[in-house]
């Protein structure tokens, strides 16, 4: 159980402007948010919102801006205070109410239930921050039966990869090798995940998802623990050296052709670059594969008993003649060969 120091702490980092610019100048971030509420403004246009940690207030105002009837936005931290002077600026303030609380202690006029929740409550590796619990609460307290969720799903995707950025630098430094150095540094990094940016030719698998949330249904308590064990194919030869992590959001569309036309907010290695960039969980020491040859591991995220805003993530490396293949299986063990032959010859 978090302090109350701790819980203090966490709403001040948000006070830091810098971290607003990081989010603010996100092109991939804002836009989605964007086009998923103004391309469907009917969820909108007349309705009871609330965006939980409206920060600076950007999407309250696209909120807004889509026709919404009354707007909550709830902030706990002193950013609340810019929130009202930006929500002026657009000439909002008849239709966006500034609440500077925790969503936690937030009651509403009347016990009012709102038609939407908006929030932008995603941390590195989708959970990092542990802000999506209060975005649960505010859904059980305040959200109308049949109300929309803004995001509605998310899911965490789990890729091998290499991770030249790290290493290959050190192979020459004005002339001096200073390999050892990065072996050392390795292992050192290992102990934590680290946030950077992976190229999609840095992928040596396929993606497996280790868990996918569905945000009008899933309590706090389904997200203490992810668990997989898993089995891969090397796409191509290369140095492993640990797993790339991304996720993804679904938002909520009108179109009759959801899935050619629904709004993702996706952070992978394939699309453009946001300020979640990837967490990579890097092995002690690299491993050289060649294409075909299978992967294998077991990747756990647990969350911290004392900090409940964190998540311990676990990587272990498995024999992959003691795991169960998927079917098919792209390896180039002669089991899996032979059932890719047979799925598809049938």
């Amino acid at each position: 159980m978090e302090t109350e120091e701790v819980q203090n702490n966490y709403f001040n980092s948000y006070e830091d402007l810098e971290v607003h610019t990081l989010m603010l100048e996100d092109e991939p971030r804002n836009l989605a948010y964007k086009k998923a509420i103004l391309g469907n403004k009917c969820y909108f246009k007349d309705k009871i919102v609330m965006d939980v940690g409206c920060g600076t207030g950007i999407l309250s105002v696209f909120c807004a801006q889509a026709d919404a009837k009354k707007v909550y936005a709830v902030e706990a931290s002193n950013l609340a205070n810019l929130a009202r002077e930006i929500v002026k600026e657009n000439g909002f303030e008849n239709v966006i109410e500034i609440i500077h609380s925790k969503v936690e202690d937030v009651i509403l006029p009347n016990n009012i239930k709102v038609d939407v929740i908006v929030s932008e409550w995603m941390g590195f590796y989708l959970l990092h921050e542990g802000m999506l619990d209060s975005v649960l609460i505010a859904r059980d307290k305040f959200l109308k039966e049949g109300g929309e969720m803004f995001p509605e799903t998310a899911v965490i995707y789990v890729a091998p990869c290499s991770i030249p950025s790290l290493y290959n630098k050190w192979n020459n430094v004005h002339g001096v090798s200073m390999s050892a150095f990065a072996k050392h540094l390795r292992k050192n990094k290992s102990t934590k995940p680290e946030i950077l940016n992976i190229e999609q030719k840095d992928l040596l698998g396929d993606e497996v998802a280790l868990c996918w949330i569905n945000l009008r249904e899933d309590s706090a308590s389904d997200l203490n623990e992810f668990s997989i064990q898993h089995v891969v194919g090397a796409k191509k030869s290369g140095s492993y050296e640990g797993l790339c992590l991304w996720f993804e959001c679904n938002f909520p569309s009108m179109s009759e052709t959801k899935d050619e036309n629904r709004i993702i907010l996706d952070t992978s290695p394939n699309s453009l670059a946001t300020h979640w960039k990837q967490t990579a969980i890097v092995l002690p020491q690299e491993v050289e594969v060649e294409e075909g040859e299978p992967i294998a591991f077991q990747l756990s995220m647990k969350r911290d008993t004392e900090h409940n805003r964190r998540y311990n993530l676990q990587m272990t490396l498995l024999d992959p003649e003691a795991v169960d293949h998927p079917q098919p299986c792209s390896c180039h063990m002669t089991k899996c060969i032979l059932i890719k032959a047979f799925m598809e010859s049938h």
